[in-house]
């Protein structure tokens, strides 16, 4: 098993994992490092977001793949990744309560690109836009700490990787009642945190003007050819 993160394994699909996953519960090492190559990027991440220390992040993704590797004969079905997840998940906690710290490194001391990203919307045409995406990306990162652990997870999981709200479920040990309620909570203290900073708002009234910008522009190059499309 390796230890990199740079580009993202090509998906597979739901078939061709489970017959992975069947391949590596009768020891077939080689099918079980296709399933390392699909999963270390995303389980990477999450352990990076919960613990803010790269080296230890990286520690985590190692060891939980090698729990996982002599525990596949405990899996029995359902979202492999998110039974990944919660491997790494609960030794992300473990390493949090035993340090009895939150995590205060910054992601910016990395050289890495990490996926996905917080996003408001995607604003690649114009360099003002890239710098604005990118300090309010920052400012949500610093919210995102500012919430109660297990809400900070739901959110972690639910809107930065796309997790369904079955496989938060099955991450954190809860009912998806409580998923969805701990996402709305989480979401709602975050729109509070970000209202009361005046840059944010700041931030969020640029990016709204760029985006009305863009469709003032739209529907007049729409009108413009359809007028041309009518004269012919």
């Amino acid at each position: 098993m390796r230890a990199e993160h740079g580009a993202m394994a090509d998906p597979v699909d739901l078939s061709t994992e489970q017959r992975l996953i069947a391949s590596a519960q009768r020891g077939d090492l080689n099918a079980f490092n296709l399933l390392v190559e699909q999963y270390e990027r995303l389980v990477f991440s999450v352990s990076l977001r919960l613990l803010r220390d790269y080296q230890h992040a990286e520690d985590v993704t190692q060891e939980a793949f090698l729990r996982a590797y002599s525990s596949l004969s405990q899996y029995s079905g359902g979202s492999f990744r998110a039974w990944l997840t919660r491997i790494a998940t609960n030794r992300c906690y473990d390493l949090l309560r035993s340090a009895q710290r939150r995590p205060a490194q910054s992601l910016d001391d990395h050289p890495f690109e990490e996926e996905p990203q917080w996003s408001v919307e995607p604003l690649p045409d114009y360099p003002e836009r890239l710098v604005i995406q990118s300090e309010l990306g920052h400012r949500l990162e610093r919210a995102l700490d500012l919430l109660p652990e297990e809400q900070r997870l739901v959110v972690l999981l639910y809107d930065v990787h796309g997790y369904d709200y079955e496989e938060i479920a099955q991450i954190a040990g809860i009912s998806l009642g409580t998923v969805k309620s701990r996402l709305s909570r989480a979401r709602s203290r975050l729109r509070d945190l970000l209202k009361a900073d005046t840059e944010s708002r700041e931030l969020f009234e640029a990016v709204r003007r760029h985006l009305t910008d863009d469709d003032s522009v739209a529907d007049e190059e729409s009108r413009q050819q359809g007028k041309a499309e009518r004269a012919e």
